[in-house]
């Protein structure tokens, strides 16, 4: 059950349209629905704005679609992350709705777009670091954040991230995403006023140590303003920035709607 599926219940029984006995039978399955290898969070979209996101790894296929078929009967919309072509296929079975982005790893169920708020700038790096950028493009989308990207703009030509600068200072909230020695979200902090998310991935030689040394680099940022997410936590970082950028608006102070 939704906010707006609660909203519609508490009239009802305000009515006299449904009855209190019938009312409590429907919110049995809050705050979770027990499916034995899982414990759905009905929930979260009312505590969170958004229904629990289904995280596949580790799972197997049928216990995907069994969470995927429960968040759908209280109205979805459903998200899953790093989700193979073979779990991507099994939700389409059941859902018709169902879209598989597939440098992202991601398969969301929704209704037709809606008006996206605000402004998101997802900017990456290197090509390598595009499937996190996706994840983080498509997770901050579907919650309801306006995105835009720039990919491939990685210090070694700085030049291409500074033509840019223009749309940098437009952007409500920047996510940066970078492997290697991890130094860009540093030079976009210390160019703009807005807040970054930096992610570090895994891409890199070996002294990168599986992103640990792009992590560092950006914990140990001297640019104000820089948050860090875990390695390759794409996910994260589009869930971060799309609260932080519908902060205080329902179209506020500098904001913009549009359909990407």
């Amino acid at each position: 059950m939704n906010y707006d599926s609660l909203r519609r219940l508490l009239h009802e029984v305000k009515r006299g349209k449904t009855g209190i006995d019938a009312a409590i039978a429907r919110l049995r399955t809050l705050p979770y629905e027990d499916l034995g290898f899982a414990s759905v969070d009905h929930h979260r979209s009312i505590r969170q704005g958004f229904p629990e996101v289904i995280f596949c790894e580790g799972k197997t296929t049928q216990q995907v679609v069994a969470i995927a078929r429960g968040l759908l009967k209280k109205g979805g919309p459903v998200m899953a992350t790093r989700v193979e072509p073979a779990v991507a296929q099994a939700l389409r079975r059941l859902d018709r709705r169902a879209v598989y982005h597939d440098q992202a790893r991601v398969v969301t169920i929704r209704n037709a777009t809606r008006n996206l708020a605000g402004d998101v700038l997802v900017i990456t790096a290197g090509t390598a670091d595009i499937p996190v950028a996706e994840e983080a493009r498509v997770t901050a989308e579907v919650m309801g954040s306006y995105v835009e990207t720039i990919y491939d703009v990685g210090v070694a030509g700085l030049h291409r991230v500074l033509d840019r600068h223009d749309r940098l200072l437009r952007a409500r909230v920047i996510i940066v995403v970078a492997g290697m020695d991890g130094v860009l979200p540093s030079v976009v902090g210390g160019l703009v006023d807005r807040p970054v998310i930096a992610v570090p991935t895994s891409r890199g030689y070996g002294a990168s140590f599986g992103g640990i040394a792009a992590l560092l680099t950006m914990l140990n940022s001297c640019a104000a303003g820089v948050g860090v997410m875990n390695i390759d936590n794409g996910f994260g970082a589009g869930c971060l920035a799309h609260r932080i950028n519908v902060l205080g608006q329902t179209g506020g102070p500098g904001a913009k709607s549009g359909k990407k």
